[in-house]
């Protein structure tokens, strides 16, 4: 169940055969997203469980759930793109039913990404859905 912006990531993964190359598109999709707002990188944003400073900030908007993001690391900046791809749009009961691991599966990144970073995108994960829960 993910959206057409998720969908043209794994289709563009399936062209980009070397790991590096897909790695580099990952932190160029993090790179294309907007900056998230100083005043949004608060405490209540910030996500606890990843190695490097993460913020995300929601909102749900009639029953369309999106959100902001922000990281100081190039690569989970990009995960935050993908993830924003994945889930943004979706109407906020939708966003539960999500199974973000088989979707980043698709894209290989879960055997590609340290220990770390693999903990990182969880707790993102975490709070999205946690997110999506309160509000539904």
């Amino acid at each position: 169940m993910a959206t057409e912006a998720f969908e043209e990531i794994v289709e563009d993964f399936e062209f980009i055969e070397d790991w590096e190359d897909r790695y580099r598109y990952v932190i160029e999709q993090g790179k294309d997203m907007p900056a998230l707002d100083e005043a949004l990188r608060v405490p209540a944003t910030k996500v606890d469980g990843c190695a490097s400073q993460v913020w995300l900030h929601p909102n749900i908007e009639g029953g369309i759930f999106s959100f902001e993001g922000a990281s100081d690391a190039m690569i989970v900046s990009g995960l935050i793109a993908v993830l924003r791809k994945l889930y943004n749009g979706l109407p906020v009961a939708d966003v539960l039913h999500v199974d973000a691991r088989a979707e980043m599966e698709r894209l290989g990144l879960n055997e590609h990404l340290s220990s770390q970073r693999s903990n990182g995108l969880r707790a993102m994960i975490e709070r999205i859905r946690l997110v999506a829960s309160e509000a539904g």
